[in-house]
C-alpha cells in the first residue's frame, strides 16, 4: 500500500472506532443505482453519474463549501442518472448529511464514496441513505468485497466495486461483484490513463455493469470508452469546475 492509501486508511481507522453501528431499515427504492446505470432506451444508452466532492488530494480544493442540493438539481437537468457523493471527512472535505440532502434535491440514487475497512461504516452509509456504496478492491480481499456485498443486499442497497489493476480485479470478480468501476487514475503517483479501463474492461464478466472512472473530460471520451464497453460513467472534478453543470452533463451524454 502506498503512502498516500497508508495515511488515509490509518485516519480511516481512528474514525471507524467511534462509530455507532445504526439500525438501517431496508431502502425504499431497493437497487436503485444498479436499476439507475442499465436501464435507459436505446441499450447503449449513456449513464452519467457526476461526483459532489469539496477536495481531493490530487486536485486539491475544488468547490468550497459546495452548495449540495444546488449542483445535484443541476446534474439531474442535464439528465445525470446518478449521483456520487465524497463523504470521507478530512482529505476530501465531505459529508454523510450529503446523501439525503442530494437525494432529495435530484430524485436521483446516490453513491456513497468512502474508504470501507469496516462494516459498519456500510450500516452507516445504508442509514443517511446511501443507494449504492463503493468498495476499494485495494483495501478489501474478495472474501470480505462478498460479505460487504451480501450485508449490502440485505437492505436493498448495491456495490460498486472499484478496481485499478488486474489482481484488483480478481478480487472484485472473486467476491461477485455485479457492478465493477475502473479507476483510471493510479493512487500511487496520481496519473490517469484510459487505457487502463480499455485494458481491463476486456476482461470483466460479459454480465457486470462496467464503470470507467476519472480522466473523462470531454464526449470523445466517453465514447472512446464506451467502445471499450462502458456503459456507465463516473465524472467529477470536470464537471464541478464548470459554471454550467446542467449543460456540462448534456455534453457528455447527448
Amino acid at each position: 500500500m502506498n503512502d498516500f492509501l497508508e495515511t488515509i486508511v490509518a485516519r480511516t481507522r481512528e474514525r471507524v472506532k467511534i462509530l455507532a453501528p445504526p439500525r438501517p431499515a431496508p431502502s425504499r427504492r431497493p437497487f436503485a443505482f444498479s436499476k439507475a446505470l442499465s436501464g435507459g432506451q436505446p441499450p447503449t444508452a449513456v449513464h452519467l453519474i457526476a461526483e459532489i466532492k469539496s477536495a481531493s488530494p490530487s486536485a486539491g480544493s475544488i468547490v468550497e463549501n459546495p452548495d449540495v442540493e444546488a449542483i445535484a438539481r443541476d446534474y439531474a437537468r442535464g439528465g445525470a442518472s446518478a449521483i456520487s457523493i465524497v463523504t470521507e471527512p478530512e482529505f476530501f472535505r465531505g459529508s454523510h448529511d450529503w446523501l439525503s440532502r442530494a437525494a432529495m434535491a435530484s430524485g436521483l440514487p446516490v453513491l456513497m464514496k468512502d474508504f470501507v475497512i469496516d462494516q459498519r461504516q456500510l450500516l452507516c452509509g445504508v442509514a443517511a441513505g446511501a443507494n449504492a456504496i463503493l468498495l476499494l478492491a485495494s483495501l478489501l480481499d474478495a472474501k470480505k468485497i462478498a460479505e460487504a456485498i451480501g450485508i449490502l443486499e440485505d437492505f436493498g442497497c448495491d456495490a460498486l466495486v472499484e478496481v485499478h489493476d488486474e489482481r484488483e480485479l480478481d478480487r472484485a470478480m472473486e467476491g461477485e461483484a455485479r457492478i465493477i468501476g475502473v479507476n483510471n487514475r493510479n493512487l500511487r503517483d496520481f496519473r490517469v490513463d484510459l487505457a487502463t479501463a480499455e485494458k481491463l474492461g476486456k476482461r470483466m464478466p460479459a454480465d457486470a455493469i462496467k464503470v470507467a472512472e476519472s480522466g473523462i473530460k470531454t464526449r470523445q471520451d466517453v465514447d472512446y470508452l464506451r467502445a471499450a464497453g462502458y456503459q456507465a460513467f463516473l465524472v467529477g472534478e470536470s464537471l464541478l469546475r464548470q459554471n454550467d453543470r446542467a449543460a456540462a452533463v448534456r455534453a457528455l451524454i447527448a
